[in-house]
């Protein structure tokens, strides 16, 4: 079976985390985000891969390769403008033109069962099955009206106040009959959702919907990237440790990950899930608490504490300091006596002087340094990045 995965987007929701690196690239376990995407692919039948690139696309290519490592052979077709998601996907009409595929978004993160959802279009004569989730807010997704024989009756995408007649969300999930490839522009900026959809229905031709079972997030957001390590986290099955692992008299509760060479000093605490990358130092009375993942080659000095919080590569944490339910990004040093409360995203190559606090929701560019004892109650921006 094919599928076909739209990774062109820059991500700006996302920044500071996207300018490093392209939205499908930002880390989940420790690993990049498409990765686990192709994973479930590949466990669910789906081995002929198209990959749309745009933003940053060499990152996404150097790190899935032809995708032989996963058990998939990926193609890659690159936009030189934004032509919009069907327009993206129409890019890759010659990989796609001979069988019904499935479309999804490189920022998804998900379980669902994909195999279903391609087995049920092909029993229907539907150009396009969307794949739908009842959610408690949908004003951000595309909604559907779906009858009781899965047909689609309405759809309306970013409902406003008034205009919600469902909460039928689209995951931005399609299985496409080849024919919708005659319905879309060549060259031309087109979307599923505000112009392909719309134009099928208003010709009386079919979409059919389909009530998706499981987890399924776009990682389009901060909010909704720390719910997708959450969600991950959450599926740890239990212990593992890779190579070499050092510590004295430390304090470990399952499930965690321990990549190899992970140094954890005395009277420290892990409480899982927890996943660690390699060659990482931890030292002494540090806990580090559930829902919390830790990169490669990073050092958390002595009594700090770590809760619930995303720390990529290289990243310094000091003596004394508490990060909650926080994000920051490679190469950031974090001093003592330090502060960062729940909800902030600090970007790469970031320097955090000596008794800072950062306050709940605040995001900080690349490359700043904050100077001691500083309250930082506001974005704070870099020029050189705008």
């Amino acid at each position: 079976m094919k599928a076909c995965i739209m990774c062109g987007g820059e991500g700006t929701r996302l920044r500071p985390l996207t300018f490093a690196r392209p939205k499908p690239s930002i880390p989940i376990l420790n690993k990049p985000s498409v990765v686990h995407l192709i994973e479930h692919l590949a466990k669910e039948g789906f081995t002929d891969i198209v990959i749309t690139l745009g933003y940053m696309a060499d990152k996404i290519e150097e790190q899935l390769g032809d995708g032989r490592i996963f058990g998939v052979h990926i193609d890659y077709v690159y936009e030189k403008d934004k032509l919009g998601t069907a327009g993206g996907v129409k890019n890759a009409e010659k990989y796609l033109r001979d069988e019904p595929f499935i479309v999804l978004g490189g920022d998804h993160v998900l379980n669902l069962n994909l195999r279903e959802m391609h087995r049920f279009h092909e029993s229907t004569d539907a150009l396009v099955t969307i794949g739908l989730l009842s959610i408690d807010d949908p004003r951000e997704f595309g909604i559907a009206d779906m009858d009781v024989n899965n047909r689609i009756r309405r759809f309306l995408e970013k409902p406003g106040p008034g205009e919600i007649f469902s909460n039928l969300a689209s995951t931005g999930i399609y299985v496409c009959d080849p024919e919708i490839f005659d319905w879309i522009p060549e060259n031309t900026k087109y979307d599923f959702a505000k112009d392909l959809f719309p134009d099928i229905l208003a010709r009386k031709r079919i979409i059919n919907g389909i009530l998706a079972r499981g987890r399924w997030t776009d990682v389009g957001s901060p909010q909704a990237y720390r719910q997708a390590q959450r969600w991950m986290l959450e599926a740890l099955p239990g212990t593992t440790i890779e190579g070499h692992f050092k510590t004295k008299d430390a304090r470990i509760k399952g499930p965690v990950a321990l990549g190899h060479n992970v140094s954890v000093g005395s009277n420290s605490a892990i409480v899982g899930p927890i996943v660690i990358g390699e060659n990482t130092t931890i030292g002494d009375n540090v806990l580090i608490g559930p829902y919390t993942t830790i990169g490669s080659n990073c050092v958390i000095h002595n009594d700090s504490r770590i809760l619930s919080s995303y720390l990529f590569n290289g990243v310094v944490i000091g003596k004394n300091s508490n990060v909650s339910g926080s994000v920051i990004d490679n190469g950031t040093t974090v001093g003592s006596n330090c502060s960062l409360e729940n909800g902030t995203v600090i970007g790469p190559d970031v320097v955090i002087d000596h008794d800072v606090t950062v306050h709940s929701n605040v995001k900080v560019w690349p490359e700043i340094s904050i100077p001691s004892s500083t309250r930082v109650k506001e974005d704070i921006l870099n020029e050189s990045y705008m």
